[in-house]
């Protein structure tokens, strides 16, 4: 990298027990941006002491004040332009995750180039998508639309004038912050870019089923949370996944169970749209050049129902006015 992009931008990681992933992150960041930020969520592995000796600038984010990767990543980009005022971009990046060598480069680059544009992300992979399906499936969610996009994840490159220009992440959010985020980029005439490079490696280290659950509570809490936000056109954030949640994880299940005292068996005949609709699913998947059309069917299915059980905690979140906490589904 040329001296001039190097003055440009810097890194803020998040975290919270992310052990040897951690490490691996903020090494990655120090040999590529000149200021590191790693904000931490109440580690109690010895997080904080890490980052200190890789010299990251550290925040400890109060514990009484509900933890959010979006109030965690809002601490990092201010204390980075607290620290180098001059700064134009903020690397984002979580404390799985290894940026890839040359990202850097290519984002600034473009965003350089580009002036409309607020935020610019790459390829993100799962580094190992064999170790589990749970890993495979979220190499494939990953693997989103090159070109301009509505939005892009946590992990991405931003203008940091355009960040604080929509005030930054909102902070009680507990998931969904990103595309919530890039809404209102957009409203503000701003744009988002894919970028075809790899950006970085993700290490999800998700091997149990109730790993992927809490994923998908979390996934359906988040569709449920956009469309109160931002579900009136033109954005219609999340309608359509609150939809498909509700129709195949509550509508159809509650449907099948009401009729049986009057049909019997045959009220069974509803659950067949479910193997139905995953061979539907996976013959389009297999058209698209999926390379595992039945696996990736299969959960996109079964994925409904902890979804619906996320998209119901955040609507009795609204009815009884207790806030859902954060959804943490991560391993060791």
């Amino acid at each position: 990298m040329s001296a001039t992009p190097r003055t440009l931008v810097g890194a803020v990681a998040i975290g919270k027990n992310e052990g040897d992933r951690l490490r691996i992150c903020l090494q990655s960041l120090a040999t590529q941006v000149p200021h590191l930020v790693y904000v931490d969520s109440g580690s109690s592995d010895g997080s904080v002491e890490l980052a200190r000796s890789l010299d990251a600038e550290v925040v400890e984010l109060d514990p009484d004040i509900p933890f959010t990767a979006a109030r965690a990543r809002n601490a990092g980009v201010e204390r980075l332009t607290q620290m180098a005022p001059g700064l134009k971009y903020a690397q984002l990046i979580d404390g799985d995750c290894e940026l890839v060598e040359g990202w850097i480069d290519e984002a600034v680059d473009f965003l350089e180039a580009n002036e409309e544009y607020a935020a610019a992300a790459g390829r993100l992979r799962e580094r190992f998508p064999d170790a589990s399906v749970f890993n495979y499936l979220c190499d494939v969610e990953w693997n989103t639309p090159i070109g301009e996009v509505k939005s892009c994840g946590g992990i991405a490159m931003m203008r940091i004038r355009a960040f604080e220009s929509v005030g930054g992440f909102m902070p009680d959010l507990i998931a969904g912050e990103e595309p919530e985020l890039c809404v209102r980029l957009r409203r503000g005439g701003w744009k988002i870019r894919r970028l075809d490079e790899e950006m970085a490696l993700h290490d999800a280290a998700m091997m149990r089923v109730s790993q992927w659950w809490k994923r998908g509570v979390r996934a359906g809490h988040a569709y449920a949370e956009g469309s109160h936000l931002h579900g009136s056109p033109p954005e219609r954030m999340g309608i359509r996944e609150s939809r498909r949640i509700v129709a195949w994880g509550l509508i159809i299940p509650f449907l099948a169970l009401a009729f049986a005292p009057l049909a019997g068996w045959l009220s069974l005949i509803l659950l067949l749209a479910y193997p139905l609709n995953v061979i539907r699913i996976a013959r389009r998947l297999r058209s698209e050049g999926e390379a595992r059309p039945w696996t990736l069917a299969l959960f996109l299915m079964l994925g409904k129902f902890p979804e619906a059980i996320g998209w119901l905690r955040f609507h009795w979140g609204k009815l009884s006015g207790n806030r859902s906490s954060i959804i943490e589904h991560k391993g060791a």
